[in-house]
This record gives structure tokens, sequence and C-alpha cells, in this order.
């Protein structure tokens, strides 16, 4: 279930079917599955945008079987990671072996729900873009030139171990104005922990950086953002949202060479919940 408000991702598992409560005066809770939630805050990062898709289908109760979904699914639930349609599970949920004629029968007519063509699913496009097109270093050197368009001058690290500096940046000319920033990028899917915020904090201290930034792709755990709080005046943190958000207020002043590595097109639309 897609999170309205946390933009996360609930997992869980069915514990009984449909029932229906009449003695429940608010009528939107009288019809319900009873449902044993594993985890409720999954990041959309961690899923590639074809299952996002069919997750933020039309309809609110549907049997997924498009692209393996089933078993990836399940694979995230334990993972916290989807590790996409062509990857075998070992889970075999989803093959025809042992099954009775009426199964079959029934799992053919199965309906996904047809993609609904919302803000949201574009950003999962582009999301999913960057997830395959910029790994490692290749992130490193995209948030580089989002902090330069912003107004920073950047000195990059190069590939390989960096001891917790990928980024060191600062305002004017020679980047030595205030505010310096030392700037961490993880760019894998799962979640970081605590260690890599106590990293960052060691690195601004040994260079006397008056800020940090982390950019952690697949979100924070609950250790390293209890670890964030003690520093929200001089650590902050992109997660995969964030940085579409920055990418999009500045994608028309980056570098050739960057937007040609991430081909989009502006579309207006009309709003129909302002009219």
């Amino acid at each position: 279930m897609p999170m309205k408000t946390t933009k996360k991702i609930a997992i869980g598992v069915c514990t009984s079917g449909y029932v229906f409560r009449s003695e429940e005066q608010d009528f939107h809770k009288r019809h319900a599955i009873c449902v044993d939630w594993k985890s409720t805050d999954v990041s959309r990062a961690a899923i590639k945008d074809d299952l996002l898709n069919t997750l933020g289908g039309a309809m609110t109760i549907f049997q997924a079987s498009k692209n393996n979904a089933e078993d990836r699914l399940r694979v995230v639930m334990e993972t916290r990671i989807d590790p996409g349609s062509s990857s075998a599970t070992g889970y075999g949920t989803s093959g025809n072996t042992g099954r009775s004629a009426a199964t079959a029968d029934a799992e053919e007519n199965v309906v996904d729900p047809a993609p609904v063509p919302t803000l949201e699913s574009i950003r999962d496009r582009v999301r999913t873009h960057l997830v395959e097109n910029f790994k490692g270093h290749r992130l490193t050197a995209l948030i580089a030139a989002i902090l330069r368009v912003e107004g920073y001058t950047c000195d990059e690290s190069s590939p390989g171990p960096d001891q917790g500096v990928d980024i060191i940046s600062g305002r004017g000319p020679l980047g030595l104005d205030s505010p310096t920033l030392i700037v961490e990028v993880k760019s894998e899917a799962g979640q970081i922990g605590s260690q890599v915020v106590r990293g960052l904090q060691g690195a601004m201290s040994q260079h006397r950086a008056d800020q940090g930034l982390l950019v952690a792709w697949g979100g924070l755990n609950r250790q390293a953002r209890a670890e964030i709080r003690t520093d929200r005046l001089t650590i902050r943190v992109w997660e995969a949202d964030d940085i579409l958000d920055h990418l999009f207020e500045v994608y028309d002043r980056l570098p050739d060479t960057v937007r040609s590595t991430i081909p989009l097109k502006r579309a207006w639309v009309l709003d129909d919940e302002t009219g």
C-alpha cells in the first residue's frame, strides 16, 4: 500500500479475509481485511517503476500478477529492495507447478489495475532511470552538478574510498567562502545506518566545515535518523525524492553533458484539483 502522508510503501500479510463491520460508525471503515503490517517505511527508491505503477493502480484490492510482482513483493518485504522483474527470487509462487486447474484458470483471469498517469508515476520513472544509470560515483557527479548550479564551487573526490568525503564545496570563486560544505553520497537502495552519520560528523570536524549534506538514496534507518536529530542545524539529508526535487528545479541550467544523460521534457497539464 502506498502511504500518502510519507510517500513510503507499506507491506504486510493478510491474516484474514473480508469482514463487514456493521457496528462501525465511520462507514469508510466498515469494509475491512485484517493485515499484519511487516513494514510501513519502505522507500519508493528501492522499488522499480513497473512495480510502483502496479501498486499505484486504480483498484483498491487486487492480485498483482505482472512482471513477477508477487515474488518481488515478498523479497521487498524481507530485504527492502526490489530485485527487478528479470531476477529469479527462489520463492516459486508464480509458477504453474502443482496448481489445480481451477487455480490456474483463476490466476489467468486476474486483472492487474491499469497504470494511472500521475505526477508520482512520472517521478517514479525518473527515479528508476537514476537508479539504473547513476550508481556509485556517477551519483556523486550529479549531486556536484546540482550544487554548482545552486551557487557552490565543488571539489569531487576520485572514484573509490573517500574517507567520508565525496564532495568539498563552498561559496565564492574558490569555494572558500561560508557556508563551507562536506557532502557524503550513498547511492545504494537500502537504508544506511548511524555509522555513516558519525563518519560525516567526523569529516566535518576534520575539515572545519560549516555544514554537512548526507545524500542517502535509500533513506536512513531509525538509528541514523536519531543521530541526525542532534545536528539539525548543521546537517541536512537528501533522500531520493529530495534529489528529484532539486534536479527538477535546476534541470534547465544543468550542463548539456548532464542533461543528455537524463533526457527530460517539460509538459503542462490542467490541474483539475484547483478548478
